[in-house]
C-alpha cells in the first residue's frame, strides 16, 4: 500500500463509519478519486482494504458498495451475540481476578466519560477493550471467534450513532453494573445484564419487534 492509499482508505473508512457514505452506497472510483485528491489506483487499493475490513463490498462489473447489512441479518447478530456473550459473562464471573475487574471499572468509567464527551471513535474503542476482555476469561476460541465474526465495525458505529441521550445512559450503566456483577462472582447477573446491554442496542438501532416476533 502506497502514502496516498493509506491515506484514502483512512478518510473513506472515517466518511463510512461517520454515515457520510451510507448503507449499499455505490463508491464510484473516479468520484472518489476526485472528492479526495488522489488518483484512481490509490482508490481501488483502498476499496480492497476496506473490503477485507468488511465495512465495503466489491462485486466483479459492479463496483463497489458500503456494505448493507438486511434487517433480518442485524437482528439475528444481536441475538446470537446476546447469547454467546451471555455466556462468555457468566464464565467470566468464575474467573476474573482482582486486577481484571479494576481494568474492566477503569475502561467503564472512561468509556462513560467519552460517551459523554460525545467522542464516538473512543467509545467504539474502549466497548472493543470492553466485551474483549470479558470474552476472552471464556478462554474458548470458539466463543471468541464466534463474536469476532459478529463484530463489524459498521453496524457498530450505526449503532452508536443512533443512541438517544436514554440509550447512551442506559448503555454505560450497563458496563458498570456488568462489572459489580463480575465483583460478585454472580454468573447469572452478568448472564442477564449482558443480555438487557445487546438487547437494548438492537432496539436503538432496529426499533420495536413486530408483534409476530416470538423473541
Amino acid at each position: 500500500m502506497t502514502a496516498a492509499s493509506d491515506r484514502a482508505a483512512d478518510e473513506l473508512r472515517t466518511r463510512i463509519l461517520g454515515g457520510e457514505y451510507v448503507p449499499g452506497e455505490r463508491l464510484g472510483e473516479a468520484e472518489l478519486a476526485a472528492t479526495l485528491g488522489v488518483s484512481r489506483t490509490p482508490v481501488r487499493e483502498a476499496l480492497r482494504r476496506l473490503a477485507a475490513d468488511g465495512l465495503v463490498e466489491i462485486t466483479t462489473n459492479k463496483g463497489a458498495r458500503v456494505v448493507e447489512h438486511p434487517h433480518a441479518d442485524l437482528d439475528a447478530i444481536f441475538a446470537i451475540r446476546a447469547h454467546v456473550e451471555g455466556i462468555a459473562a457468566r464464565t467470566a464471573a468464575e474467573r476474573v481476578s482482582d486486577a481484571d475487574l479494576d481494568r474492566l471499572d477503569e475502561i467503564a468509567t472512561e468509556l462513560t466519560r467519552c460517551s459523554d464527551a460525545g467522542q464516538l471513535e473512543d467509545v467504539l474503542r474502549l466497548n472493543a477493550q470492553f466485551h474483549g476482555l470479558i470474552n476472552g476469561l471464556s478462554e474458548s476460541s470458539v466463543l471468541t471467534s464466534t463474536v469476532n465474526q459478529l463484530i463489524h465495525a459498521s453496524v457498530l458505529f450505526r449503532t452508536l450513532h443512533a443512541f438517544d441521550e436514554d440509550a447512551r445512559r442506559r448503555s454505560c450503566a450497563h458496563h458498570h453494573e456488568i462489572v459489580a456483577a463480575l465483583r460478585a462472582r454472580d454468573g447469572a447477573w452478568a448472564e442477564a445484564v449482558m443480555h438487557a446491554h445487546l438487547y437494548s442496542a438492537r432496539a436503538s438501532l432496529l426499533g420495536p419487534r413486530s408483534k409476530e416476533d416470538p423473541r
